[in-house]
């Protein structure tokens, strides 16, 4: 394994939190976050809005809301 940089950890930081990385560029970050303050900030920060994404996403919008989208929707594929 191979010291990836800050650079690198940085761009592909949404990619390893989600696993999308091949295993040997995210064993590089995974190294590279673990002796490198910035970036495990990086990876903390990453991890709680990840976290509060997926917990909105859990909550049902309110139904006039609902309704709004749906309507645009319609109104958009009845123009198309």
């Amino acid at each position: 394994m191979s010291d990836c940089g800050c650079d690198k950890a940085k761009k592909d930081i949404e990619e390893y939190l989600h696993n999308e990385l091949q295993a040997d560029d995210a064993a590089d970050i995974r190294e590279h976050v673990e002796n490198c303050p910035d970036c495990q900030h990086e990876v903390h920060v990453g991890i709680a809005l990840t976290e509060v994404v997926q917990r909105a996403c859990k909550e049902t919008a309110p139904e006039h809301l609902r309704e709004q989208v749906l309507a645009r929707l319609r109104s958009l594929q009845a123009t198309h």
